[in-house]
């Protein structure tokens, strides 16, 4: 029995040290926390973390007014410097547009100053007799006086009615016939060398036939403008249409563009420049033609026109008069050179690159 009760011992104590033993490597045994603490501690962590968020969402509010008002006045900067750039822009243009034109009518107004110098100094010097070189102050006079009596304005009226009437049909007749002589050879060999022939030939020869045919009517006049203006177009369209390569026409009829729209959407925009300088020498023939047939033939059908103008000066013996009539007929002979020709070929040359 003792050996028995010693064993029993024995196996306890080894039981007590091997616990003693686990308990030491587990380390303490913490007590356990009730349920209410752990649930408050963690209510108390979400908050914290809700604090931040919260914060963060206030600061965010607080921000957004201050970023709308810096965008404002962001988008009020950017319009106040596109209207500066805008009034910059227009400055530039106008100062461009007045630059031009100065540089437009500064050379011809010197031109003027110089010729008139010139005069004056001819007429101080005494060469030659007052009536038959009267100085600029005289036919400044005169010149003056033919406004104030109302012939100045109806004088112009009628010579530029009848130029423009007679200019507007040599266009139509001048320009298809020159684009039959450039475009077939035949009609170039046949009529090509009369056109040349027209042209070369002085307008005034036409005035005693066209005076016969016609009688003193304002189709007289017509038909001498005409026969002096078309050969001059005519011969523009050629000379217009022979500097046109002819890739231009073959690229055309691979588009299509054949017969009239081979006419229309390549020739004549190809031919411009040369077809402009053709009308611009045509209007310088009608007007020529026009005012020799004016001063050679007097009637009451013809209207009151420069050329009577001229003509009555002359019969007057008013040299100055005859001036004051000859600086009428330039002045609507540039005026209409540089209003409607110069633009129309400063146009066409700028979009071509060539201005």
């Amino acid at each position: 029995m003792t050996g028995a009760r010693e064993s029993v011992e024995a196996v306890e104590s080894v039981e007590v040290v091997e616990a003693a033993e686990a308990a030491e490597l587990e380390g303490p045994v913490e007590p356990e926390e009730p349920v209410e603490s752990v649930e408050a501690e963690e209510r108390q962590e979400s908050e914290e973390q809700q604090e931040p968020v919260a914060s963060e969402e206030a600061e965010t509010l607080e921000e957004a007014p201050q970023a709308e008002g810096v965008v404002e006045a962001t988008d009020a900067l950017k319009d106040v410097e596109a209207g500066l750039d805008a009034l910059e822009t227009s400055a530039e243009r106008e100062t461009s547009r007045l630059v031009s034109v100065f540089r437009a009518v500064y050379p011809p107004l010197l031109a003027v100053v110089l010729i008139i110098a010139v005069w004056q100094v001819l007429y101080v010097a005494k060469i030659w007799p007052d009536w038959k070189l009267p100085g600029p102050s005289e036919v400044f006079t005169s010149l003056k006086s033919t406004f104030s009596s109302g012939d100045a304005w109806p004088s112009v009226g009628h010579s530029a009615e009848h130029g423009a009437i007679g200019f507007a049909a040599s266009v139509a007749i001048g320009t298809p016939l020159g684009l039959l002589v450039g475009r077939f050879r035949l009609v170039r060999a046949g009529v090509g060398p009369i056109l040349s022939g027209l042209q070369s030939l002085p307008s005034v020869a036409w005035v005693p036939p066209a005076l016969m045919f016609f009688g003193p009517q304002p189709a007289m006049l017509y038909g001498v403008v005409l026969l002096g203006a078309v050969p001059s177009i005519a011969v523009g369209v050629v000379s217009g249409l022979d500097q046109v390569p002819p890739l231009y026409l073959r690229v055309g009829r691979n588009l299509g563009a054949r017969g009239l729209a081979s006419v229309r959407y390549v020739l004549l925009p190809a031919a411009l420049p040369g077809y402009l300088a053709g009308l611009r020498q045509g209007w310088a023939f009608a007007w020529r033609s026009l005012l020799a047939a004016e001063i050679i033939v007097q009637s009451a059908d013809l209207g009151h026109s420069l050329g009577f103008l001229l003509k009555n000066a002359q019969d007057s013996n008013d040299m100055a008069g005859a001036f004051a009539a000859i600086v009428l007929i330039l002045a609507v002979g540039v005026a209409v050179n540089q209003l409607l020709f110069v633009p129309l070929e400063r146009r066409v040359l700028r979009s071509r690159g060539l201005a």
